[in-house]
């Protein structure tokens, strides 16, 4: 461990060394040992999955990366001047590309005194940590290697905080799972800190549509990676050319929903989870929800979790309707 500043990042890393492979071996028993069929999309981002995403991002139907980036491009500053933190916290963080924005405009009003990126890769997350510790001198930077999903409760505590969490990541939680992460989320703060949040909105359902099923296939591609990785990780033995990818808009929840069918009846075998799955000709398996928001519904979301909203930002990343949302609330 480093000291802080213009000697390096401070790293803690909270994950138990064998965190992947129990969450994992937890995660298949829990989601393919009963009906309907779930994997947790987090199992997509491995090395591959991560570069997939990557791609997905610069494709023309892809809006919401675009858009978010969009509005921290022209509103960082607004953040920055609409709240009073001294200390950044990004859940999520990755390469913390988008972030660096918000991070500049902070640091321009002279209160910043600290960034704390959270992520479960701990070899992206040294990267991004060294490579802000460099472009910001000044500033601690404070990595934390974990899930924070579990670890909200134990980030460091420094000054009064924004936490942010952006990419519209929030939406990849169900209804109870986002009441429970925002209840957590709310506990964890001082009263007077900040959250940001970034929203996908609810707009033209072919806009949405096309934006998980890109004419390159990336996005099936992508999706399809869990099973690759169950095979690796677990030792299964699912073909993968033997489903195909279906995207679809759910209108009464409004979210899009991502599924892997079966297109013919097969026996899979995960000897890693002691689990044996037969799936009929049809049979499909959910591996991510990406919901889409009306601006009413993330304040209400948010108010029930003791943050009240104060300040929203939206864009889009071409001329029209809004794409997406960023909303600024303080724990009450």
């Amino acid at each position: 461990m480093s000291a802080p500043g213009a000697a390096g990042p401070v790293v803690h890393v909270l994950l138990d060394p064998d965190w992947a492979s129990g969450s994992l071996v937890d995660d298949v028993r829990r989601g393919l040992g009963s009906r309907p069929l779930r994997l947790p999309p987090k199992w997509l981002y491995d090395d591959r999955g991560s570069d997939l995403f990557d791609r997905i991002t610069k494709l023309a139907e892809y809006y919401p990366f675009r858009a978010e980036h969009a509005i921290l491009d022209r509103h960082a500053a607004d953040i920055a001047a609409a709240c009073d933190a001294t200390t950044l916290v990004e859940l999520g963080s990755g390469t913390s590309e988008k972030t660096r924005l918000l991070l500049d405009a902070l640091d321009d009003t002279g209160r910043l005194e600290r960034f704390i990126p959270v992520d479960v890769s701990e070899a992206t997350l040294r990267e991004a940590a060294a490579a802000l510790a460099s472009r910001h001198p000044e500033v601690e930077v404070e990595a934390v290697v974990g899930d924070f999903t579990l670890h909200l409760g134990q980030l460091p505590h420094h000054g009064r905080r924004l936490v942010a969490f952006l990419g519209g990541t929030i939406g990849n939680l169900y209804v109870e799972e986002r009441a429970a992460f925002l209840g957590v989320l709310a506990d964890s703060l001082d009263e007077g800190e900040w959250v940001l949040i970034g929203t996908d909105l609810v707009k033209d359902i072919d806009r949405m549509v096309a934006a998980y099923d890109d004419s390159e296939g990336v996005t099936a591609e992508f999706v399809g990676n869990c099973l690759l990785v169950l095979n690796r990780e677990l030792g299964a033995d699912f073909d993968p050319a033997a489903f195909s990818y279906v995207p679809y808009w759910d209108p009464r929840e409004e979210r899009m929903d991502l599924r892997l069918r079966a297109e013919v009846p097969q026996r899979v075998t995960v000897p890693g989870a002691d689990l044996v799955l037969d799936l009929a000709m049809g049979e499909e398996v959910q591996v991510e929800i990406s919901t889409k928001f009306r601006p009413e519904r993330i304040r209400e979301e948010l108010h029930a979790a003791g943050l009240e909203v104060t300040h929203t930002w939206t864009g889009s990343a071409d001329d029209g309707v809004d794409d997406f949302a960023l909303t600024l609330a303080r724990k009450a």
